[in-house]
């Protein structure tokens, strides 16, 4: 119920930066499960838009990195981080809703947690890797003869 009231207390534009008062100790675990009601409270409405939009197009760059793919490998690898950190993100936002119940998954490079930013950097570390091949698996695979 307190997500619901950080992200109420919002409204469009947020109270500002450091100015919430759900992170002091009322919401619990507010640095890392719910630092998305934390973002709707100082930064609103917009922020939570921005968050979310920055998440997709992670998501779509990584679709396209997979779609792009020199090989099999670098496809199915580029897909799988894309979820991992697609999922993880909706989860996470599901949960600060109160969409979803609460499972304790950190928000992707946002959350506290150190070993949940250095898994997410290295997924995006690889996902970089793959896009920045010569790329074609796919698009040969669509266009071959029989």
């Amino acid at each position: 119920m307190e997500s619901l009231l950080a992200f109420g207390a919002g409204g469009s534009f947020g109270v500002g930066l450091g100015e919430s008062h759900q992170k002091l100790f009322f919401l619990p675990a507010a640095h890392t499960d719910f630092i998305l009601s934390i973002v709707g409270e100082e930064l609103g409405f917009a922020g939570v838009a921005a968050v979310l939009v920055l998440f997709a197009a992670v998501v779509w760059r990584g679709i396209r990195a997979a779609y792009c793919a020199a090989d099999a490998f670098g496809c199915w690898a580029a897909l799988g981080l894309t979820l991992l950190l697609g999922v993880e993100a909706l989860v996470n936002a599901g949960m600060a809703l109160a969409l979803l119940p609460t499972k304790g998954m950190a928000l992707p490079f946002l959350s506290y947690g150190m070993s949940s930013v250095i898994a997410s950097c290295i997924a995006a570390g690889i996902l970089l890797s793959v896009s920045g091949g010569p790329g074609g698996f796919l698009r040969r695979a669509s266009g071959a003869q029989r």
